[in-house]
């Protein structure tokens, strides 16, 4: 193994960068098994009163940006720790201030 291997096999900040990893796949789960709890019944009670429900639908909106937030800290978009080391999101995701592929301003020949 080359000494620029064993020497990122070593960084302490990616090991524990790992182990944040790992608590917000945690989380993930839980919340996309909160966000398909209220899916289902905000379906059943738009099927009974023919209305949602205000505040379910923010705080769909909330989990939703929440679940967007941890996929962007989990394929490394985004160095930013989400809920609850972060705040809670409001509102809808804001973009990656990353670049994307192919983006002209960073492209050179």
């Amino acid at each position: 193994m080359s000494n620029n291997i064993k020497d990122n096999i070593k960084k302490k900040s990616t090991w524990i960068r790992g182990l944040y990893m790992l608590l917000f796949s945690f989380l993930y789960t839980i919340a996309v098994g909160v966000l398909f709890a209220m899916v289902l019944f905000q379906f059943i009670l738009k099927l009974l009163t023919g209305d949602t429900n205000e505040r379910l639908r923010k705080l769909g909106q909330g989990i939703g940006t929440y679940i967007y937030q941890i996929i962007q800290f989990l394929s490394f978009n985004s160095e930013v720790h989400p809920y609850p080391f972060g705040a809670w999101p409001k509102g809808e995701p804001k973009a990656s201030k990353k670049t994307e592929i192919g983006d002209p301003k960073t492209d050179k020949d």
